[in-house]
């Protein structure tokens, strides 16, 4: 397995922060690889992408102000492998790199990693109060096939609400 590298540079619009890599994605260096997750198709469906990338061309959100990292470094199987004292140490770690980069927003995807990362118990979807230098952040539905309360669709629609936001 490889080190996931983040895709991420100055003047970005959005950053997505994924859970933490998955097995695939860590076998293959690209962020979202696993087959069955909906991050590529809710990105374009949002109107994020002019049309579904595939994993492999992660590097082009670049050139459209977008970029992507993760709370935990960490490959796992699942989220729930991974301990609160790894999300509270992503979360440092996070909070670093974004007064860094200074994007416009940091998207978390999924409302329990942020939660741990984060220590705000009762965060809820959507833009959050908390802001990280001048980067507003807002948290999405994790894309993840095992999230089946999100229907494509659904995730869609959220990812389209935080692309409102943010142009």
């Amino acid at each position: 397995m490889q080190e996931l590298a983040d895709v991420i540079g100055p003047g970005l619009r959005v950053l997505f922060c994924g859970i933490n890599p998955g097995l695939v994605s860590a076998e293959t260096g690209h962020h979202f690889a696993r087959p069955g997750n909906r991050f590529w198709p809710a990105l374009h469906l949002a109107g994020f992408t002019p049309r579904q990338f595939r994993p492999d061309e992660q590097g082009e959100l670049l050139g459209l102000g977008l970029g992507i990292t993760n709370v935990v470094d960490r490959p796992s199987a699942k989220a729930d492998e991974l301990s609160k004292a790894e999300f509270l140490a992503g979360g440092e770690k996070l909070v670093t790199k974004v007064l860094e980069y200074q994007p416009a927003w940091l998207a978390v995807v999924g409302v329990t990693a942020y939660r741990d990362a984060f220590g705000e118990r009762k965060a809820v979807m959507g833009r959050q109060e908390r802001t990280i230098g001048k980067t507003q952040v807002w948290i999405l539905p994790n894309p993840s096939g095992l999230n089946a309360h999100y229907t494509l669709p659904k995730l869609a629609a959220a990812y389209a609400d935080l692309h409102t936001a943010a142009y």
